[in-house]
This record gives structure tokens, sequence and C-alpha cells, in this order.
């Protein structure tokens, strides 16, 4: 096992969440690739001393999300921006609430430091599928990432500047932590 058996605990205080966003259309210049933090989010991981006795549970409430930064573009995304952008996301892409991941299936991997992870993503209202993979480091840091199809989760993608510029349905996950 790449990680010692053991109960982890992940948070803002040992690691980050963040979801990265790119554009596409006719627009897509205008426009700005984005990442936004997850202020508050918690997990538990719990590694076992057999294999099938590992899990993970992962928290996020999605009105705690932040835009930190923006590429691309024609002009720099402002302060104002950024809080803009936010209520958005609350009005009319993702309302506040819960996010929950619960792994059915956490496993180490034959050919590397990593653990590869299985189980039900709850957003919006909606539960599917999700699976990642998490890279432990030589510190024992977790880093993983994992694509979210939002309209496989009932959420219409932004559209904006009359549907010429949009962001791409899929959003890239990442989580990292240093769960000590």
């Amino acid at each position: 096992m790449p990680i010692m058996p053991g109960t982890y605990e992940l948070g803002p205080e040992t690691g980050s969440l963040r979801i990265e966003t790119k554009r596409r259309g006719a627009a897509a210049k205008a426009g700005h690739d984005l990442v936004i933090e997850v202020r508050s989010w918690s997990g538990t991981l719990v590694v076992g001393e057999d294999e099938g006795e590992s899990t993970l549970v992962l928290s996020a409430d999605s009105g705690s999300m932040e835009v930190v930064a923006g590429t691309g573009g024609i002009m720099a995304l402002t302060d104002e921006d950024k809080a803009e952008i936010k209520k958005t996301l609350e009005e009319e892409t993702l309302k506040p609430g819960t996010v929950e991941f619960r792994s059915t299936q956490v496993t180490p991997a034959e050919d590397g430091p990593r653990l590869e992870v299985r189980g039900e993503l709850e957003l919006n209202g909606t539960t599917h599928s999700l699976s990642f993979d998490l890279e432990v480091g030589p510190d024992k840091s977790l880093t993983g990432a994992a694509t979210v199809k939002q309209t496989d989760w009932g959420i219409e993608p932004y559209s904006g500047l009359f549907g010429t510029l949009k962001v791409k349905d899929e959003v890239e996950v990442i989580g990292e932590a240093n769960p000590g």
C-alpha cells in the first residue's frame, strides 16, 4: 500500500479543492478559462489493512466557490468580474448546497504509488458514478483529478454573448492534500 493504514482528515487546512473550466465557441477569445476554489469542504480517507477496507468520503459546499484566477480573454479578470461570475454560478449554474462523493471501491494501483477510487458523486440532486486516481507523493501528499461532465448532472454549462461564448461541458475537479 502506498500510504500507511489509518484515517486521514482532509479539508482546507490540509489542502485545496478547485474546479478548472475551459471556454469554447465563436467568442471564446472574449472569455476566460477559470480556476474556482472551493473554500468549504471536508473529507475522510480511511486506508484499511486489507484490500476492500479503504474508503473515501468528500463533502463540499458549492456556495463557498470563489473565482481565484482567469486566463485568456480580451481584458484581465477584475474583482468585479469575479463577483459577477460567482453570482451567475449560484443563480444559474449550481445553486449553493452540498456536493458529496462516496467511494464504493478504493484499491492500490499495481503500477505505482496511487489509489484507484470509484464511487458515486451527488451533485445538483443527481447521483452518477465517478472514478479517479489519487497519486501519493513521497511525503504522503495526495493529488487527484476527475473530469465532471456538467450535463450528466443536469447542469447547463454557462453560455453568454448570445451563445457565442460557452463553458465547455467537461470541467476538471482537482484536489490536493497533505494530511500528514
